[in-house]
């Protein structure tokens, strides 16, 4: 039976893995316009937020859980899991009469949607050649992208036209289109064996991830009134991890891949991987606050501006994944691209305030275009070293990577720039709060001399808040020259048949 031609290959593969992906992705943002309409029908607006938050903690307990049982199980089955839970969760969500129900709504959803993004790239890593799979990293950054600047987007025109609920039931005829198109993927592993599961391990780690998570956000409303509670959220996060890290050296089958992890390829490109999260996300937080706040441009002008800033990490991942098929070349890349970041990155700290608004896009094209240099060579190295067997699990933790460092990123950012503003003048501080929430109009009472003082001093606060990012930048750049692995080899693989995909599941698939 003759092996597939790419091109054979990649319309059987990845409109099966990309829709899922994109599901999930799109439903961390989709749902943040909507949060105003949802407030107005269900109340408590103090506890909207939570609507977000709890499907972010979903997702990041959920991904190593997926990575661990789809390599005991079956990728595609799990994925058959995970679909179904999602879409049951999405409907649980539409009929929500009030905030706690949909906010224990999207932890299901979340649990499932955690499962889509892990199966996702663990199934590009069993049924793609090595080299390959760089190609396909690129294509799977895009839709992250994609879904992220579409999500807000999308969010806003359903929620005005159709009603909130629709930002959830939209995922249903999407599920059953998901649904058709992995039961198309082809599987080359059988997986099989007594099955065993580090329950222990999972009950740590969600005791260490959801308060650290929590922890972050609180830190994020740039109030000194919640200090006291995000102190004590990650006093619990670190004892748990405490924990964690020993009852993971204990298990027969860990949770997390700590073996994996004491190798220097893998550590050093998960913690790439997460700064390249710290690197990312801050910029797609507060650069838009800073072009309202700071330039004065409308919501409307702010989403165009940040189009290169979105669209461009797309062409950089997929030019990365283009070279490393084509030459095997994998390092190399990203420690030159995120060296040139960290340059970037500073001018703009320095110069932020002469560029003009014409300037500030080109600005973001070559940020944006950077720093999707990592993604694809940090997914196809893992993988490579992890192996057929760990490969759900090794997936799983660059996500998680990914995660954690954009998270305590945007924190450090924001602590940074907050933190600033405090030590030049605690009355912009305070202020600071005010326009984030209500824009330009907060300064509508001022006078103008002091209005262009306080626009002067939360200038500055950027700046730094720039240098911090372009730190991380520097950090990824110094990890990506010290990766030991420079080369993706293709390493010999079965055949895949086109109609695997057709036949009865076996026991274990």
């Amino acid at each position: 039976m003759s092996e597939p031609t790419p091109r054979q290959l990649f319309f059987k593969v990845f409109p099966s893995i990309a829709l899922p992906m994109f599901m999930a992705s799109v439903d961390s943002t989709i749902v943040a316009t909507a949060l105003p309409a949802i407030a107005g029908t269900l109340g408590e607006v103090e506890r909207v937020s939570w609507v977000v938050v709890s499907y972010l903690v979903a997702t990041t307990i959920a991904a190593p859980v997926y990575g661990r049982l789809g390599d005991a199980l079956g990728r595609r089955r799990m994925m058959f899991g995970a679909l179904a839970l999602f879409v049951a969760a999405s409907g649980a969500c539409v009929v929500a009469p009030s905030i706690l129900w949909l906010t224990l709504a999207r932890v299901v959803q979340g649990l499932g949607g955690g499962g889509l993004m892990t199966l996702s790239q663990a199934l590009v890593g069993e049924i793609i050649p090595p080299r390959e799979r760089g190609r396909y990293q690129g294509y799977t950054a895009s839709v992250f992208m994609t879904s992220s600047t579409f999500g807000p987007v999308a969010g806003g025109w359903l929620t005005q036209h159709l009603g909130w609920q629709s930002v959830f039931w939209i995922n249903l005829p999407l599920g059953v289109i998901a649904l058709i198109l992995v039961q198309r993927l082809p599987i080359r592993s059988k997986p099989g064996g007594r099955f065993q599961f580090d329950f222990t391990g999972l009950a740590l780690f969600s005791f260490f991830i959801a308060p650290l998570l929590l922890a972050l956000e609180q830190a994020r409303k740039f109030a000194w009134d919640a200090v006291p509670a995000a102190l004590a959220l990650f006093a619990v996060a670190v004892v748990s991890l405490r924990f964690l890290l020993r009852q993971q050296m204990l298990a027969a089958l860990p949770l997390l891949p700590v073996s994996l992890l004491r190798q220097t390829a893998i550590w050093r490109t998960e913690l790439m991987a997460a700064t390249t999260g710290a690197t990312l996300v801050p910029l797609v937080t507060f650069v838009p606050i800073y072009l309202q706040v700071v330039r004065g441009t409308t919501p409307s002008e702010t989403g165009l501006y940040l189009v290169p800033l979105t669209m461009f990490i797309a062409v950089g991942s997929m030019m990365t994944g283009q070279i490393i098929t084509r030459t095997g070349r994998s390092a190399i890349i990203p420690s030159i691209g995120l060296s040139m970041l960290a340059v970037v990155l500073a001018c703009l700290a320095v110069f932020s305030p002469i560029l003009t608004l014409s300037q500030l896009p080109f600005m973001f094209c070559a940020i944006a275009l950077l720093n999707g240099t990592p993604m694809p060579v940090v997914q196809t190295t893992v993988q490579m070293l992890a192996g057929p067997r760990q490969l759900g699990a090794a997936s799983a933790s660059v996500q998680f990577s990914r995660s954690i460092g954009a998270a305590l990123g945007t924190a450090l950012v924001g602590a940074v720039l907050f933190g600033t503003l405090a030590a030049v003048d605690p009355a912009t501080a305070a202020l600071f709060g005010d326009l984030v929430e209500s824009g330009p109009q907060a300064l509508a009472g001022l006078p103008p001399e002091r209005v262009a003082v306080v626009q002067e001093e939360i200038s500055h606060a950027f700046q730094a808040a720039f240098a911090a990012i372009a730190v991380f930048s520097a950090m990824g750049a110094c990890l990506a020259w010290s990766l030991p692995v420079r080369r993706i080899e293709n390493r010999p693989q079965a055949p895949v048949r086109l109609d695997e995909a057709a036949e009865a599941p076996t026991p274990g698939e």
